[in-house]
């Protein structure tokens, strides 16, 4: 750390005094020496530093706390531990992520700045050293050891550690969670159930007295995520949620304290729906709604519309049998013109009455930028009769009315007898044929593109034969995959990636 050390003894216990009263001042105190340039404080953190504060104070008895990616809040509980450090050096910590890395870092991020010659300046405390690691440090006492900081991912071992101590009143430490679930895991009931049973099971036991506090932050993820879990009443004790979304509107602000609200700005840029960013100097409100309709992160990673709404602004959907509904559709009585057509296909593996049927799906881009799906044909046929119906199918929609946009190409997913059919339907028609390459799963195709649903930005006829057998297979997905067929909304996620989401294809 590049120091600043003061020598003025009144000077000291000023500041001394600030740092133990006011988790902001004390993140900024330190954070200048450890980085080089001044912590850049934007409202969320005077937010986030407050609650912290009352939990310290005991007014709040457990906290949590949702932020977007990139918020800042690691670097806010960092400072928790060092500052828990200096305000009773028996203060002892859990903390526990989904990530061993981070836990690790934020660790020996926090044992760096108790070493430091700022900190030792004002709080002379000794750590340990029999316990000095990255995961694992202790302080020490007239010799004896006194405080301790223990971090370890979900899936550790936490047994026999314990969080607060008894040799002192008021705040002595805390159980700090920051993303206790992974992302990736967010769909899988396995990984949200295992988390949650760790939170009740193992956390919660590891107070060492009652009073001390639960911190949980972390970004939406899913309804069942431990967000939810703790504050649906299944870990025990009192508990406070704030919720920061990316994107925030007049509503959201008034209902703010006070003196938070007044450290907004409100002349800055707003979309029409009256949004501005949450901290402007970090996101722009233009890379935020890209973010919102589905694009990359500044580390380049993909954001559905359902990460963003859960991630971002920290509302996740609710999954299930309501996955997709009918009422999200439009409805046509009369097929527009529109600017063209495509087929796509799903074909099955196999056609055993258990597996999945052979889809046919004819669809186009309308001049106002929407799917209109026309025609759906699905069966059980073996490889002849499958390369049969698609000869049929592809004649049927190529002879068909040119007025209403012309047919571009047939999309085939490369995958078991979808591979033949590419393969002997491409020597057989003067169509082209696009082969489909898939490698993301089902869930998060269907997470991708189900806004646009939800847009009304796919429509259906307003009657068709094979009409109600649609709706009630795209009304029936689950996010767990238990139900009995996806095979008619797969070439729909293919239709609308093509058409209304714009991915462009060598076809264009």
């Amino acid at each position: 750390m590049n120091s600043r050390v003061n020598t003025d003894p009144v000077k000291l216990e000023v500041e001394r005094t600030k740092c133990e009263d006011e988790h902001l001042f004390f993140t900024r105190r330190f954070f200048k020496p450890r980085m080089g340039f001044k912590f850049s404080v934007n409202w969320h953190h005077e937010y986030i530093a407050d609650k912290i504060d009352e939990v310290i104070a005991g007014k709040i008895k457990n906290l949590v706390i949702n932020v977007p990616p990139g918020s800042g809040k690691t670097e806010l509980l960092t400072n928790l531990i060092a500052r828990g450090i200096a305000r009773n050096t028996r203060s002892r910590f859990l903390y526990l992520s989904f990530s061993q890395s981070l836990v690790e870092d934020v660790s020996a991020t926090a044992r760096n700045i108790v070493k430091s010659e700022d900190f030792q300046n004002l709080w002379p405390i000794k750590i340990s050293t029999s316990t000095d690691a990255k995961a694992s440090w202790k302080t020490t006492v007239d010799g004896y050891e006194a405080g301790h900081v223990y971090s370890a991912s979900m899936g550790g071992q936490v047994t026999g550690r314990r969080a607060g101590t008894l040799a002192n009143n008021g705040f002595t430490g805390a159980i700090i969670l920051d993303d206790p679930l992974k992302p990736e895991d967010a769909f899988s009931k396995t990984a949200r159930n295992k988390a949650n049973r760790k939170i009740l099971n193992t956390v919660n036991s590891r107070k060492a007295k009652s009073s001390t506090p639960i911190i949980l932050i972390m970004q939406r993820l899913h309804v069942e995520d431990p967000t939810n879990f703790v504050m649906t009443g299944n870990v025990p004790g009192e508990w406070e949620q704030i919720s920061i979304p990316a994107l925030i509107d007049d509503a959201y602000i008034e209902a703010l304290p006070q003196h938070i609200q007044s450290k907004i700005p409100r002349n800055i840029e707003r979309d029409e729906k009256g949004r501005q960013s949450y901290w402007p100097l970090k996101e722009s409100l233009q890379s935020l709604l890209q973010l919102e309709q589905g694009g990359q992160d500044k580390d380049g990673a993909a954001v559905s519309r359902y990460t963003f709404s859960s991630q971002y602004q920290q509302r996740p959907k609710k999954l299930g049998g309501d996955l997709v509904k009918a009422e999200w559709f439009g409805r046509y009585l009369k097929l527009p013109v529109l600017k063209w057509r495509a087929i796509w296909v799903d074909t099955a593996q196999k056609t055993k009455e258990h597996n999945d049927y052979s889809v046919f799906l004819c669809g186009g881009l309308g001049y106002d930028g929407k799917l209109y799906i026309i025609d759906v044909k699905r069966g059980k046929w073996e490889a002849p009769e499958l390369i049969k119906e698609a000869k049929l199918f592809i004649n049927k929609h190529k002879e068909s009315n040119t007025e209403i946009g012309k047919l571009r190409y047939m999309a085939i997913e490369d995958k078991a007898s979808g591979t033949t059919l590419i393969q002997t339907i491409s020597r057989q028609t003067t169509l082209p044929i696009r082969a489909i390459q898939r490698s993301i799963d089902k869930l998060t195709r269907t997470m991708d593109v189900v806004f646009y649903v939800e847009d009304r930005m796919v429509v259906l006829p307003a009657s068709a034969p094979w009409l109600l057998n649609y709706v009630e297979e795209v009304e029936g997905l689950t996010a767990d995959m238990t139900h009995d067929h996806d095979d008619q909304w797969d070439p729909t996620i293919d239709a609308i990636n093509d058409t209304v989401a714009r991915k462009p294809t060598v076809f264009d």
